[in-house]
C-alpha cells in the first residue's frame, strides 16, 4: 500500500480493540532488532495503549534513545521494515515515522538529552490507564471532535490540546 501524507489522513476513531496490544508487542521486536542495546525503551504510547479507549486504529510506539546525535542512522534500517520518514512532523523532541500497510503504526524516535516528548506521552498515557474518568471525558471529547472534523468546523488534534495540557498538569501533581 502506498504510504499517505499525514494531510491527506480521514479520522476515524473506534472502540478499543484488545488486539492492539499484541501488534505492539510484535512490531516492538522488530524495531528492537534494530536499536538493540542503544533502545533505553520502547513503549506503546498514544490512545491504543490505553485498554477501553476508543483510538484511532494507528498504532503509536516511542522508542528512547540516549541522544538525538545518533538517530539518522536508524532511518535506513526502520525504512527496510516499512517505516518512512516524515521529517516535518519530526521536531527538536523526535524523529518521526510512519508505516502504512494493513496496520498503521507511528513510531517516534525520543531522545534522553533533549526535550520532553517521552516523559509527556508515559505521563499522559499512565494517567489516562489510572483514571477512568480522565479516560471516558478524553474518549468523549475525541468522538465529539472527529464528528466536528467530518464538517471542516475543528481540527482533531488541535481539539485535543487543551484537555492534554490539563491532563499533564493532573499527572505532575500526582507524582
Amino acid at each position: 500500500m502506498e504510504q499517505e501524507s499525514l494531510d491527506n489522513i480521514r479520522y476515524e476513531v473506534i472502540p478499543y480493540d484488545p488486539k492492539w496490544a499484541e501488534l505492539f508487542k510484535l512490531e516492538k521486536e522488530k524495531i528492537k532488532s534494530i536499536f538493540g542495546n542503544e533502545a533505553m525503551a520502547i513503549e506503546h504510547i498514544g490512545s491504543t495503549a490505553v485498554s477501553e479507549l476508543a483510538a484511532k486504529p494507528v498504532i503509536d510506539i516511542a522508542v528512547l534513545v540516549a541522544s538525538h546525535k545518533s538517530v539518522d542512522k536508524y532511518i535506513k534500517p526502520l525504512s527496510e521494515l516499512g517505516y518512512k520518514y516524515d521529517q516535518p512532523a519530526s521536531s527538536s523532541e523526535r524523529h518521526f515515522l510512519r508505516k502504512y500497510e494493513t496496520v498503521k503504526y507511528h513510531l517516534s524516535i525520543a531522545y534522553q538529552n533533549r526535550g520532553s516528548f517521552w516523559r509527556r506521552q508515559i505521563l499522559f498515557r499512565n494517567y489516562l490507564r489510572e483514571h477512568e474518568d480522565a479516560r471516558n471525558e478524553y474518549q468523549d471529547l475525541k468522538l465529539k471532535l472527529i464528528k466536528e472534523d467530518a464538517t471542516g468546523r475543528h481540527s482533531y488534534i488541535q481539539g485535543k490540546n487543551e484537555f492534554i495540557q490539563r491532563i499533564l498538569k493532573l499527572a505532575e501533581i500526582e507524582k
